[in-house]
């Protein structure tokens, strides 16, 4: 474990705060006109799974924690965690619902996912930029209103809702970002 510095911070590092790893989930520079700057951060314990924010001084020094990584296929959900299976070696990996968290909306069979692990326990998943997912539900449009850059509601096959514009009909295949939930095209 090395010491890094709070300018190579980004979302997904993984740091010790308070003698607990703890990833970073979310994070904001802060340049005050008077004064030093600062990162804004939310730290996600890795035992607890508790968020909390902390102010970091620019240029602090943070011990980083090492995580090992799997590459996975995305195989299904048993009820409490979500299984994944190594495709060379054919290894599974459970992950529990409260790791993988809201992102569970993202996860489609067959698709390969990092699964990162500290002491053996898995500890997060990294999504794909983007995933492909077929329109199973959306709202009719009216004739004619297209005008403007409406959109309307729509539900994808992972149970993502999201808004899409009206020439998407069910059945189509559309990509979304798993960074923001947005539509990104259609296939």
């Amino acid at each position: 474990m090395g010491m890094i510095s709070t300018a190579q911070f980004k979302k997904g590092i993984y740091v010790i705060f308070h003698d607990e790893p703890h990833s970073i989930v979310d994070i904001s520079f802060v340049s005050p006109g008077k004064g030093s700057a600062f990162y804004r951060t939310k730290l996600k314990s890795l035992y607890t799974g508790r968020v909390m924010e902390y102010t970091y001084k620019s240029g602090e020094k943070v011990e980083e924690v090492i995580v090992e990584t799997h590459e996975a296929e995305y195989s299904y959900f048993d009820g409490t965690a979500y299984v994944f299976i190594e495709p060379r070696t054919f290894e599974q990996y459970s992950v529990p619902a409260d790791v993988i968290g809201d992102d569970k909306v993202y996860l489609k069979e067959g698709l390969l996912y990092r699964i990162k692990f500290y002491e053996e326990n898995p500890v997060g998943v990294t999504l794909p930029k983007s995933i492909t997912c077929t329109v199973v539900e959306a709202e009719n449009s009216v004739k004619g209103d297209t005008a403007t850059n409406a959109m309307k509601n729509a539900i994808v096959d992972t149970g993502a809702k999201i808004l899409v514009p009206l020439f998407v009909k069910v059945g189509d295949e559309i990509s979304i970002s798993t960074e923001t939930g947005e539509y990104l095209s259609r296939k």
